[in-house]
């Protein structure tokens, strides 16, 4: 049984092979809905499967995205972190280095 694909279940998927719209045979001649023609549905038939299966692959790359950024504040955070307690040692350090030079300067 050789039998034509329907709008549900064409025989192929590839857009280049299936038949092109034709107007209806029962449409009056001149009526309200225009002559469809398959150039520009294939391309863009073939634009949107190709965007939908490329989709994943843009939510990898910006989830990626994001996680580096998250990555590199929370490197600058740490960092930021250290440099404040080393400021602080190094303040306490220097205090003492005063108060030991006045007691000695004192005596």
């Amino acid at each position: 049984m050789n039998t034509a694909g329907t709008i549900d279940r064409p025989l192929t998927h590839d857009p280049k092979k299936q038949a092109p719209m034709k107007p209806s045979i029962t449409e009056p001649t001149g009526s309200a809905t225009r002559d469809f023609t398959t150039t520009g549905t294939t391309g863009s038939r073939q634009n949107r499967t190709r965007e939908m299966q490329l989709i994943p692959e843009a939510l990898a790359r910006a989830h990626m995205h994001d996680r580096l950024h998250e990555a590199q504040r929370e490197r600058r955070a740490i960092s930021l972190a250290a440099a404040r307690r080393m400021q602080r040692r190094a303040e306490r350090a220097s205090l003492r280095a005063r108060r030991a030079l006045a007691l000695a300067v004192m005596q």
